[in-house]
């Protein structure tokens, strides 16, 4: 199966990178796409749960999907991952 997700805290090539690593190291996810002009990820994935693995996942690297809560502490957890997926896209 295949989802795109809105996503929250989305900004750059940075967040982009640490997205595609962090989920494509997940199991039963493939074929990550981060489109950065529209706030969303799309992947193709086995089964719902998944699915609700690569959502939490996503929660907890501070890119909630739309309509989540998006308190300031996933703000800045957006921030930090972000950071990450700079210094090692270089």
């Amino acid at each position: 199966m295949k989802t795109t997700l809105p996503i929250q805290n989305l900004k750059c090539g940075g967040c982009a990178n640490t997205i595609t690593t962090r989920l494509s190291d997940l199991k039963h996810i493939q074929k990550v796409q981060v489109e950065t002009a529209h706030n969303s990820v799309s992947f193709e994935y086995v089964d719902e749960d998944a699915l609700a693995q690569a959502i939490k996942l996503l929660s907890k690297l501070g890119y909630p999907i739309d309509g989540e809560s998006n308190p300031l502490i996933k703000k800045a957890t957006s921030f930090v991952s972000c950071a990450i997926g700079r210094m090692n896209k270089q």
